[in-house]
């Protein structure tokens, strides 16, 4: 009882003081009580009961790896009818190789007895086959063929969308759902469950110690289950069970683990694999979709031990009682000085304490899920046995043609499945310089560290990694919406490498974001706000982590805390993230009739009207490429590039991109016309007269037609607007009508009224848009949103200032941080802030960017503070403006301004360019001081620099572009704010004591700081971490000189 009460008293208090007495006296043939016990005295309890409803554990559980947790029957349905059709068309040597792999899990079915549990147990091999998946979606592995087959259960529109071909239209816009089978087991139970369970913790690791004994007590049972809060943390005998997979439908609370009889037995053995293991390796993943490409590694292996390029291949097996359950394939890491370039390896090892063939590459990695506790001490005997101290594994998106399987089968970078993804880390991506080549000849990176092979998301183990235990959190983390700020979200918690979450999912209307859909178009419709690009997807592989769910919120219930989906189906969360944003909405004519020749003065003003009609087959509002996608392929199915009226009506940026795409793409502009809308302030979506005048020049060279201040009266004079034939506009003077067969609308963007009505229907306060306050809390403490669907509380008095003000990226980034704080107890305690200075909106820092490719063919990119939006003439204006650095001429396309503000910071960076640059570069330079860019203010000055577009192409500069050259700056602010010599200051404490004018030099302040500095240790010391910081950082920087080459 004492154990039972340090816990928790919810037992004592639902069922009287005396309930484990009554508990211990109810045992019978069906339930039995059974203590731990140390020198006599009880330090731990399990309460065991046979009596398990399998009915509903089959209704809400997929327990298709475990049949069922049933003994095989004459009568059970295991395959439906179409599955079974294609496995009879299969090759007789197939059909003969499953026959006998059911034969085994037949044997292993029936009862046993603890004297023959070792012979029985033998036969354990088939189930790793048809389990691995289970495992591999448990560990969140979720970007292989495998576990999308296991998953189809968990969400339909999960399955649709790994599913879609983007050759279809139809199947990518509206996927068909799909029939899901499931099993019908008619054979008795084979399990019985934990009912109640406690241990001391100081014995807690012993606990696995009671399994051996409630097996003995039930000798007709193979499998042991317990249901527990999914909330519960996971403690140490959990740990050695198998959490099973809901189906979509489930409505429990709880979460399903699983531990075979089999999983006691402690005779595991790794070894070399032989040409004798072949059988059992083959009947070990004979159902594995990509077991072919197994089975040939390790052929080869036993054949010669290299691969056909020669490199050094090994294999390994798991053996227990004399039958293979685990097979690995590795081979030598061949791209190290690529991987350690591009992906932040360095944060887990130190790359000069290994050699470069203790670096592995794992191919494939299987393990029957009963002895899924022994993943970890696989890991580390292949890392033993093969001399390896790092293991690497890649994860490649899937292609854009056709299925999975498809990318999975013909290409050559194809892994298998691995289970233990679970077990490793997911490696950041490193941000790479784009590097002029021509320009440093020689002194280029080498191919090894510039060569652009395709993008993989990078996992890792090592040594040290196999020895720490991460922290599991099984909450439900539901995200919806696949805006930026939520993929941002989602990549902060995925790359926490100590923490494990086991239940995060987005719900998005498309799924993840990245599917390449217009990859082969060198223009995109919409404006990019430099977040996040295809490649970043790829190498993220979010889908490894996150369960996606494709669908529309409908209703959020506060209440039993689940999401409704359009498809009225829930998804239970215990904290929900939104981040839905906002989206172009379809635009309400006015329905003024032009033949009455009204101006805008005379029309109602309809921008606070939804559109409620049907929306016509030719009316397109742009948000995700997937609508881009849709435009594309209308456009080529109904020759819009040779005829007919293209309207985009619209005055924001997207706008510009779109006429754009579509006079790339073959149609003429005399058929465009660009139809904006009366403003609703003085500030234009591009906020500079220059860009803006070329733009409006290479529109009219085009042959666009451009109409200002023009409102949308009508469709078709009125009548059905489906199909548009022809749109009529009234405007300050004399109204038009257009003739139109595609209609493309940007009009303001606003919050999806189905988004709006299910959070109104929650009760969550709205007004205008969805309200949080600074740690991103709606009013319900369950309930956070970020993004532009959001806004501060009135009581901060800073209506001007919302989240569409900064960064996407970041906004993402600090709401994970603050969530954070729930899950990691390594975080210290977040401290209330003071009274007088909690009513302080945050202010983040990062540039806010948008760029795009322009009517002209304009490369265009604005980089710029987090502020609110002013006309620039107005921000000129003013006395602190500080400076404006120009080259080049915006209608010749090598426009480039530069703004510094009065700190000397880079604050503004403004680009118009015909050519390609590099824009990832450029961002680096937003926030830097001016002499940090080689005193750019006073060679601007000395009219040394005509072409800041060449000048950022030099070799001196390349340093600022390198993602570490921000821990060099810290590394040397540190040493200039510490006290390296006794009797003096630091540099740091002189400045101070120069502007409180306790220190009075004869000389000017700056001279006689550069003068101490000279003249003491600090000189020395930057000079020499600034070196090793070149010296480690080479294969980047090799066009930098060091003493070693010198």
């Amino acid at each position: 009882m004492p154990i039972f009460m340090r816990y928790d008293t919810i037992l004592k208090e639902t069922y009287g003081e005396y309930f484990l007495a009554e508990l211990i006296e109810a045992q019978d043939e069906e339930n039995h009580a059974v203590v731990c016990e140390v020198e006599g005295t009880a330090v731990g309890f399990m309460s065991v009961c046979s009596r398990v409803n399998m009915q509903l554990l089959h209704e809400c559980f997929d327990l298709g790896p475990f049949h069922g947790l049933c003994f095989p029957h004459p009568d059970d349905v295991l395959e439906s009818p179409q599955d079974l059709s294609v496995r009879r068309s299969q090759d007789a040597e197939l059909r003969s190789s499953s026959q006998g792999s059911q034969k085994i899990v037949e044997e292993l079915q029936e009862p046993v007895s603890p004297d023959t549990m070792e012979n029985i147990q033998g036969n354990i091999a088939r189930e790793a086959a048809s389990e691995e998946a289970l495992t591999a979606v448990q560990s969140g592995n979720v970007s292989e063929p495998e576990d999308i087959e296991k998953l189809s259960d968990i969400s339909t529109g999960y399955a649709q969308y790994h599913h879609v071909s983007s050759r279809s239209l139809a199947s990518l816009v509206l996927p068909e759902e799909p029939v899901h089978f499931r099993p019908i087991y008619r054979g008795a139970s084979a399990a019985f469950c934990i009912q109640l369970f406690c241990i001391d913790e100081k014995y807690e690791a012993r606990s696995l110690d009671f399994m051996n004994f409630v097996f003995s007590l039930f000798s007709d049972k193979n499998f042991c289950v317990i249901s527990l809060p999914h909330l519960t943390p996971e403690f140490f005998l959990i740990q050695n069970f198998v959490k099973m997979v809901p189906f979509n439908t489930c409505t429990l609370e709880q979460d399903l683990y699983v531990f075979h009889r089999a999983g006691l037995l402690k005779s595991i053995n790794i070894r070399f694999a032989t040409l004798l293991d072949t059988p059992g390796v083959e009947n070990l993943v004979s159902t594995l979709m990509l077991n072919k490409s197994i089975l040939e590694d390790l052929d080869r292996y036993n054949k010669a031990r290299k691969d056909p390029d020669g490199t050094l291949l090994q294999a390994f097996v798991a053996e227990v009682a004399e039958q293979i359950v685990g097979i690995a394939v590795i081979r030598n890491e061949m791209d190290i000085e690529y991987i350690r370039s591009h992906y932040n390896i360095e944060d887990f090892i130190y790359f000069s304490h290994h050699q470069r063939e203790e670096h592995g590459h794992m191919h494939h990695f299987a393990l029957n899920p009963i002895f899924r506790h022994y993943t970890k001490f696989f890991l580390k005997e292949i890392l033993r046995l093969g001399f390896k101290s790092c293991l690497y594994y890649r994860v490649y998106p899937k292609s854009r043609e056709g299925k999975i399987a498809v990318f999975q089968f013909q290409n050559p970078y194809a892994h298998s499945l691995t289970s233990a993804l679970h077990y490793l880390v997911p490696v950041r991506p490193r941000r790479q310089i784009v590097y002029p080549l021509e320009k440093l000849g020689i002194n280029a990176p080498s191919k090894a560290v510039s060569k652009d092979p395709m993008s993989y998301a990078l996992n890792h183990t090592n040594r040290k990694l196999t020895l720490e235990p991460k922290i599991t959190v099984n909450a439900k983390i539901i995200v919806v919406g696949a805006s930026s700020v939520g993929i941002s979200f989602l990549e902060t918690l995925v790359f926490c490498s100590h923490m494990k979450f086991n239940n995060l999912t987005l719900i998005s209307t498309h799924g993840l974001p990245g599917k390449k859909l217009l990859d082969t178009e060198q223009r995109k419709f919409l404006a990019s706000d430099h977040c996040f690009n295809d490649k970043d997807y790829a190498l993220m592989s979010l889908c490894s982590w996150v369960n996606v769910v494709v669908g529309r919120m409908t209703g959020i219930d506060r209440a039993a805390k689940h999401v409704v989906l359009s498809t009225d189906e829930i998804v239970p969360y215990d904290h929900l993230i939104l981040c839905t944003g906002q989206q172009y909405q379809v635009p309400c004519p006015t329905e003024a009739d032009i033949s009455q020749h009204l101006t805008n003065r005379e029309v109602p003003n309809s921008s606070q009207r939804r559109y409620t009609g049907k929306v016509p087959c030719n009316h397109f509002t742009l948000n995700e490429e997937e609508d881009c996608f849709k435009a594309l392929i209308w456009i080529r199915n109904n020759s819009i590039t040779t005829e007919g009226n293209i309207i985009v009506y619209g005055n924001t940026i997207d706008t510009y991109t779109t006429v754009e795409t579509l006079l790339n793409l073959g149609v003429s502009g005399s058929r465009i016309h660009l139809v904006q809308p009366p403003p609703a302030s003085t500030i234009t979506c591009i906020n500079n007269y220059s860009v803006e005048s070329a733009v409006a020049d290479a529109l009219g060279a085009a042959g666009v037609t451009m109409y200002r201040d023009a409102i949308l009266a009508q469709w078709n004079d009125g009548l059905h607007p489906d199909p548009i034939y022809s749109a009529s506009f009234t405007t300050p003077t004399k109204p038009f009508r257009l003739q139109c067969s595609m209609f493309f609308s940007f009009c303001e963007k606003n919050v999806d009224y189905e988004t709006f009505k299910a959070l109104n229907d929650a009760c969550l306060v709205y007004d205008s848009r969805l309200v949080i306050d600074t740690n991103f809390h709606t009013n319900d403490i369950a309930i956070r949103a970020a993004g532009s669907l959001t806004k501060f509380s009135n009581r901060y008095y800073s209506n001007e200032w919302t989240h569409s003000n900064f960064s996407s990226k970041e906004i993402g980034f600090q709401l994970a941080a603050a969530m954070l704080h729930l899950f990691d107890p390594t975080l210290e305690p977040v401290t209330e802030p003071p009274a007088n200075l909690d009513r302080l909106i945050p202010m983040y820092k990062g540039a806010k960017i948008q760029g795009g490719i322009l009517p002209g063919s304009y490369h265009y990119l604005h980089i710029a503070k987090p502020a609110i939006p002013t006309p620039l003439e107005v921000q000129m204006a003013q006395p602190n403006y500080g400076l404006e650095l120009v080259t080049g001429s915006a209608k010749n396309g090598t426009y480039f301004r530069i703004h510094i503000n009065k700190y000397k910071m880079v604050e503004t960076i403004t680009c118009l360019s015909r050519e390609p640059f590099p824009a990832s570069n450029y961002i680096r330079l937003f926030g830097q001081h001016e002499q940090l860019l080689n005193n750019l203010c006073a060679r601007y000055d000395e009219n040394l620099i005509t072409d800041l577009y060449s000048y950022f192409t030099e070799p001196w500069c390349l340093a600022l572009f390198h993602d570490r050259f921000i821990d060099l700056r810290k590394e040397l602010r540190q040493i200039l704010a510490s006290k390296e010599e006794e009797d003096l200051p630091s540099i740091e404490q002189l400045a101070h004591q120069i502007e409180d004018e306790e220190i009075n030099p004869t000389e000017k302040p700056r001279q006689y700081l550069k003068r101490v500095f000279e003249e003491s240790i600090y000189k020395t010391l930057v000079e020499r971490s600034t070196l090793d910081y070149l010296h480690y950082n080479r294969y980047h920087l090799p066009m930098y000189a060091w003493p070693g080459i010198v």
